[in-house]
C-alpha cells in the first residue's frame, strides 16, 4: 500500500499480502487419481500438472514458474505440463487471477514453492513408511523417491500420500537462479502457439467494430445496404456509438464496413490537446490531496529551485490486436480471449448479460501483449454486446486502428518538484505535485479519497533522504480515458524525480554518480547504481555530441540503475549503448530477466522518443504504428545487463526497466547536447 492512498495492487487484490502472507488451502489426499498440492499444483501418473495462477503475454511466467515446481519436486522442467485454466476467482483465491503490477513472482512464489515442498514431503513420507525407513533417508529425485537402490514412482504413492501442513523448502537449488530457455519458445516460433486471436470455432463468424472516434459521440447513420452488399457480410449490429459488421471473415468486415460509410454525431464531451494540458498546469498550482508529509518545508532555509515537467497519453498498442470470441446461448455464455484478468472479465461478462457466473465460462489464452491493456474489460463486454445480437458464435478483432485510437491510455501528467537547496548544493526540503488523472478514483468510486496511491509510486518512496519530504496529488480528468500502462506511476515518477535530481546534480557542479550516493541510504540501491556506473565506464571520455545519463528506481521489490549513452546529431536522438545493473532479489531464472531487461528498455525507449497520443475535436489524432511508432531494429542499442546475486525475496522485472530507462537518456541527451528534457517524448 502506498502512502496516503490506495494503490493498483491494493483494489486488485484486495486485502491479500503479496507473498509470504498468502494462505493456500492444503490438500490432504489423492482427489480423483491426483495429488493435489493446491488449486494449481496437482501430481498424477503422467508427471506434473501447473495450472498457471498467472496469465503468459510474453513475461515469462511459464518457464518461472514451472521452475519454482521443478525444483522442489526433483523433476525436469520438461516434465511439467502447464495449462493456461478458465477465469475462476474462487478456486484460486485468495491469490487473484490478474497479471499486472509486477507481481506475478512476488505473490505465487513463496506459495508455489511451498505447496509444492508440501506435495515432496508427502511422497517420501508415504515411500519411507511403505520400506519402513526413516524420511530423511529418501529423496525426490527425477520423478522417483529414491533411498539407496530402492525406487518408486509419483505416481504410484499418490494414493497413500498425506500433505502435512508445513514443509521445508530445498536448500540446494539446481534450476532457481540458472539461466534457463523459455519452454514455450518452441511453439511461438513455429507458430503453434495459439492466441486469442487465433481461436476458431465450427460456425464461426468474425466481426469487426467501429467506435464512435469523438468521446462521449453517437452513431449519427450509415448505409446499411451498402455494407450488407459487400460479398461476405451477413449482418450489422448497431449500438449507440458503435457499428457491428458480422461477416464470413475478417476481410469482409472491414470491407463491410468501408462500404457502410458510417456517420458519426459529436456529443457533450470533448477532448483537446491544449486544454488537457492546461487543465493539468493549473492543478499544480492547487495545495492537492497530501500523500506524503515528511518534515517541515516552511524551516528549510537556501536556495530554491524549481522545475515543471510534462508526460503525454500512451497506448498500449501491443502486437497482438484485442480480440474475442462470444457464444451467447439460452441461459449461458463462453467466451475464448486472452486477459491479464480472466476471473473479472467472466465476472463482468455475466453481469452484463444478467447471469450467474457459474453460467459463464471465460477460457483464456496467452497473448502477444498486455502491458496492462488487458486488465481491463472492455473488450469483453464489446463482445457481449454483439454476442447477445446473433445466435451462432462470433470473433470480435479489433482492427489497430480501432485498438489505438479507442485504447483505455496512460494518464498524460504534469509534475512540479520545488526544492531547497543548501550550501552543499543538496536538498533538504523537496516539495513534489503531481496533477493527472485517477484510475483508482474510476475503480473505487465513493472510496476514493483523493490520492491515487499508483500515480504517487516512485514519488513517495524515492531512494534519496531529504529532510522535509511532501508529495501531493490532484486528480484531473478530461474525456479521454485512462488505465494502467507498463509502470503507472513508477514509471512517471521516476522519469521526473531522476531528471530533477540531475539538475541538482550539475548545478551544484557535482558530478551525477556522486551526487546520487551522497544522498542514498538504501545499500541495494547503492550497489546497483555504482555496478551500472563502472560497467558503462561512467566519466570516460565520449565523441563530441555523445553523453551519459543515469538513473535509479527502487519499485516493485527491485531495485534498478540504468546508464544511457546517447547520441544527438542532426535533430536526432538515439541511444548507442543501455547498461543496467539490477538487483531483484532471488534471481529464479537470469536469462528471463535479461529478457524482460530487454523487453523493457525497447518499450520504455520507444516512449521516450515517439511515445505521444495527442486529442484533437474530441479524438485521438495517432492510429498505427506509422504514427505511434516504437523503436525499429536499426535503433536499437546494445544492451548489457548486470544481474547482482542477492537472496532477498525476488522483486518484480516486468516494469522497472521500462521505467528507469527514459530519465537516463534525457539525462544523457543534456550530456551531449546541454539541453535540459522536461517533456516526453524527447525533441531536440
Amino acid at each position: 500500500m502506498s502512502e496516503g492512498g490506495f494503490s493498483r495492487r491494493g483494489v486488485l487484490q484486495g486485502a491479500a499480502a503479496v507473498g509470504a502472507a498468502l494462505v493456500v488451502p492444503v490438500a490432504r489426499g489423492s482427489v480423483g487419481g491426483a495429488l493435489a498440492a493446491n488449486a494449481y499444483i496437482s501430481i498424477t501418473a503422467m508427471g506434473v500438472e501447473l495450472a498457471l495462477p498467472k496469465t503468459e503475454m510474453g513475461q515469462g511466467v511459464i518457464t518461472s514458474l514451472s521452475m519454482l515446481v521443478a525444483e522442489e519436486l526433483g523433476v525436469a522442467l520438461n516434465k511439467v505440463r502447464v495449462s493456461i485454466p478458465d477465469g475462476d476467482a474462487p478456486r484460486f483465491a485468495p491469490i487473484t487471477q490478474e497479471t499486472g503490477g509486477s507481481t506475478s513472482i512476488r505473490e505465487v512464489y513463496k506459495p508455489m514453492r511451498q505447496a509444492a515442498a508440501r506435495a515432496r514431503v508427502g511422497l517420501i513420507e508415504a515411500a519411507a513408511r511403505q520400506w519402513g525407513v526413516p524420511p530423511g533417508q529418501c529423496d525426490l529425485v527425477d520423478g522417483m523417491v529414491v533411498a539407496g537402490k530402492r525406487r518408486l514412482a509419483m505416481g504410484d504413492l499418490i494414493a497413500s500420500a498425506v500433505l502435512p501442513r508445513e514443509a521445508p523448502m530445498r536448500q540446494n537449488l539446481r534450476l532457481i537462479g540458472r539461466p534457463t530457455p523459455r519452454i514455450d519458445a518452441r511453439p511461438k516460433i513455429t507458430g503453434a502457439m495459439q492466441f486469442g486471436i487465433d481461436f476458431r470455432l465450427p460456425g464461426m463468424k468474425v466481426a469487426t467494430l467501429a467506435q464512435c472516434p469523438i468521446y462521449g459521440g453517437m452513431l449519427a447513420g450509415l448505409d446499411e445496404k451498402a455494407a450488407l452488399a459487400t460479398p461476405g457480410v451477413v449482418k450489422l449490429v448497431k449500438g449507440r456509438d458503435v457499428v457491428f459488421v458480422v461477416a464470413d471473415h475478417y476481410w469482409a468486415a472491414l470491407q463491410g464496413y468501408v462500404a457502410a460509410n458510417v456517420q458519426w454525431a459529436p456529443g457533450p464531451k470533448t477532448a483537446d490537446q491544449g486544454a488537457i494540458v492546461a487543465d493539468l498546469d493549473a492543478a499544480l498550482a492547487q495545495p492537492g490531496h497530501s500523500a506524503k508529509a515528511q518534515g517541515d518545508l516552511n524551516a528549510a532555509r537556501g536556495r530554491e529551485f524549481s522545475a515543471t515537467y510534462h508526460q503525454p497519453f500512451l497506448a498500449h498498442a501491443a502486437m497482438e490486436p484485442l480480440a474475442c470470441t462470444i457464444h451467447v446461448t439460452d441461459g449461458a455464455c463462453e467466451i475464448w480471449s486472452g486477459s491479464q484478468v480472466p476471473a473479472q472479465a467472466r465476472a463482468d461478462a455475466a453481469k452484463a448479460l444478467g447471469l450467474g457466473e457459474d453460467k459463464v465460462t471465460f477460457h483464456n489464452f496467452q497473448m502477444g501483449g498486455g502491458f496492462g491493456r488487458r486488465l481491463e474489460t472492455d473488450m469483453v463486454l464489446r463482445a457481449v454486446e454483439l454476442g447477445r445480437a446473433v445466435p451462432y458464435p462470433v470473433k470480435l478483432v479489433w482492427s489497430r486502428e480501432e485498438d489505438v485510437q479507442h485504447d483505455m491510455f496512460r494518464p498524460a501528467y504534469a509534475d512540479r518538484i520545488s526544492a531547497v537547496i543548501d550550501d552543499k548544493g543538496r536538498p533538504i526540503a523537496w516539495e513534489h505535485r503531481i496533477a493527472g488523472s485517477s484510475i483508482m478514483a474510476r475503480l473505487m468510486g465513493d472510496g476514493f479519497k483523493g490520492v491515487d496511491g499508483d500515480a504517487i509510486e516512485g514519488a513517495v518512496e524515492m531512494p534519496y533522504a531529504v529532510a522535509a519530504h511532501h508529495v501531493t496529488f490532484q486528480q484531473v480528468e478530461s474525456a479521454v480515458p485512462t488505465s494502467w500502462w507498463r509502470g503507472v506511476g513508477g514509471l512517471r515518477s521516476c522519469f521526473v524525480v531522476e531528471s530533477f535530481i540531475d539538475e541538482l546534480a550539475h548545478g551544484a557542479g557535482a558530478d551525477p554518480l556522486a551526487y546520487r550516493l551522497a544522498l542514498m541510504e538504501d545499500a541495494r540501491s547503492r550497489a546497483v547504481l555504482s555496478r551500472a556506473a563502472k560497467e558503462a565506464g561512467w566519466g570516460r571520455a565520449l565523441p563530441s555530441g555523445q553523453g551519459m545519463g543515469m538513473a535509479v528506481l527502487k519499485l516493485w521489490g527491485t531495485h534498478i540503475a540504468a546508464v544511457v549513452e546517447a547520441k544527438v546529431a542532426e535533430g536526432q536522438i538515439s541511444a548507442v549503448r543501455v547498461t543496467i545493473a539490477v538487483d531483484c532479489g532471488l534471481a529464479i531464472n537470469p536469462l528471463g530477466i535479461e529478457a524482460q531487461v530487454e523487453s523493457g528498455v525497447i518499450f520504455g525507449l520507444s516512449a521516450a522518443l515517439y511515445g505521444e497520443i495527442t486529442m484533437k475535436d474530441g479524438a485521438a489524432q495517432q492510429s498505427n504504428y506509422h504514427d505511434f511508432r516504437i523503436l525499429r531494429m536499426n535503433e536499437a542499442p546494445r544492451i548489457a545487463t548486470h544481474i547482482i546475486a542477492s537472496q532477498a525475496d525476488p522483486g518484480g522485472m516486468g516494469e522497472p526497466p521500462c521505467a528507469v530507462v527514459a530519465p537516463a537518456l534525457a539525462n544523457a541527451v543534456f550530456a551531449a547536447s546541454g539541453q535540459r528534457m522536461r517533456k516526453l517524448p524527447l525533441v531536440v
